[in-house]
């Protein structure tokens, strides 16, 4: 594995799915005598997690008024 010219590397896809990094998941680094270590930035206290990252993001992008029961309608193909 080689460090790209902006310091880059990539993880392997099997030590992401092994340790359940997925796509904006915050992580720190750690020096260990002559070695980096990385490990996932534990849930923060008082600040919002990733699943409301993403319902803010989705927040009045909707292109319809519908109400609940009606989503679930078209949801279950009622």
């Amino acid at each position: 594995m080689r460090i790209t010219s902006k310091g880059q590397v990539t993880i392997p896809q099997h030590i992401r799915e092994k340790l359940g990094l997925l796509p904006n998941t915050e992580v720190e680094f750690e020096i260990d005598r002559d070695a980096v270590r990385m490990k996932r930035v534990a849930g923060r206290a008082g600040r919002p997690g990733r699943g409301h990252a993403l319902i803010e993001h989705m927040r009045g992008r909707g292109t319809r008024r519908l109400t609940t029961d009606q989503i679930m309608r078209l949801t279950r193909g009622e």
